[in-house]
């Protein structure tokens, strides 16, 4: 199944993703083209794999996505090195006590630069409170590897052994910052393409003044590192608990001149045209905010019309797209108002057709 991964063959796949990219967006002009490379192999900082039991036997598996055949999984080499040591000795661990093998289907992997790594273990049946048992001794064998928590999950029911997240140390520049990351809630899978997509928008933002005006803004990734530029930073985000990590990861790098407040994209909308109150936004006053750039990293769908109207309103957009489909979309109603000073190519996913790329406009 991963035949087709070859690190020798890394720089001309990445130069026919450049090629690509760049035939999709010829309609459009822009001085700058970055192109920013992943390690080949060992990037990808979570992974997800199903479990197939085969007697007294039991091993990973994952699907052919066009022809649904089912594929045994040894040894995956696109995940970090620390999920691969993690995945064959957790079968081990397992293999001989029926209260952690029986009625597992599902194994989540989330590391972290910092070596620490979160297991989620996803059952067809209710967990007691000898699983919990059993579920911590586990962690202590494999926390020999080092350090480990697992999460157990079954239907309505989620059981966490001690924590469930991790605490992930990025280094942007000359800067290092901590963030908290939450099992089953959205993080940046590729931590080091990632640390590069922060500096790209911290040094495209440099000589700014005024606010930033996140939206989607998750755990604060963007946020944290790039308050340093800009007088204060507000953050919009709808998940209960990306909005808590964000919370942490203020207080974590000491940083006081970032908000957060959970919100949609349309609801600030509807609150910054006075079209409604929001209890939540109690206590601010978005009278007071210098509107003059915007961040918006939306999923694949990309921007809604109400969303592109409101992030024309901004002097800068900065962009970080997921799906170059929906943002050339977005583009052609953006570039009516602003310029592209700046286009990014980021390879979040190697040996893939997946693009990560990330666009500075300005108002014409």
């Amino acid at each position: 199944m991963f035949s087709h991964i070859n690190p020798e063959n890394y720089p001309q796949q990445l130069e026919d993703k450049r090629i690509n990219i760049a035939k999709l967006f010829s309609n459009f002009e822009f001085p700058t083209f970055e192109v920013f490379e992943s390690d080949p192999v060992n990037y990808r900082n979570r992974a997800e794999f199903r479990v197939w039991h085969d007697g007294d036997d039991l091993f990973y598996i994952m699907f052919n996505t066009e022809t649904k055949e089912k594929y045994k999984v040894d040894y995956f080499p696109v995940a970090t090195a620390l999920i691969n040591q993690f995945m064959s000795q957790l079968l081990i661990e397992i293999k001989d006590i029926d209260l952690l093998r029986q009625r597992l289907f599902q194994v989540d992997f989330l590391s972290s630069k910092s070596g620490e790594m979160l297991i989620s273990l996803l059952y067809h049946k209710q967990l007691s409170e000898e699983w919990e048992t059993e579920a911590d001794k586990l962690i202590q064998r494999l926390s020999k590897i080092a350090p480990v928590n697992i999460i157990g999950r079954a239907r309505k029911q989620k059981v966490v052994l001690h924590k469930d997240y991790l605490m992930e140390r990025l280094t942007v520049g000359q800067n290092e910052y901590t963030y908290q990351q939450v099992e089953n809630s959205f993080t940046q899978p590729n931590a080091t393409v990632n640390e590069k997509m922060l500096l790209w928008a911290q040094n495209s933002t440099l000589n700014d003044s005024g606010d930033l005006i996140e939206l989607y803004c998750g755990n604060g990734n963007f946020s944290i590192a790039l308050a340093q530029n800009f007088d204060r930073v507000l953050g919009t985000e709808i998940s209960k608990t990306s909005v808590k990590s964000a919370q942490v990861n203020i207080a974590e790098n000491n940083i006081d001149n970032i908000n957060i407040v959970r919100m949609s994209s349309e609801e600030f909308s509807q609150a910054m045209n006075g079209e409604r109150q929001f209890r939540r936004l109690e206590g601010f006053d978005l009278t007071a905010y210098n509107y003059d750039t915007v961040l918006v990293d939306p999923p694949r769908a990309g921007l809604d019309p109400d969303s592109l109207e409101l992030v024309s309103r901004f002097n800068k957009i900065i962009y970080i797209s997921c799906n170059p489909h929906t943002l050339h979309d977005n583009l052609l109603t953006l570039t009516k108002t602003h310029k592209i000073d700046n286009f990014a190519l980021f390879d979040q996913f190697p040996f893939t057709d997946h693009v990560e790329t990330g666009v500075i406009l300005t108002r014409k």
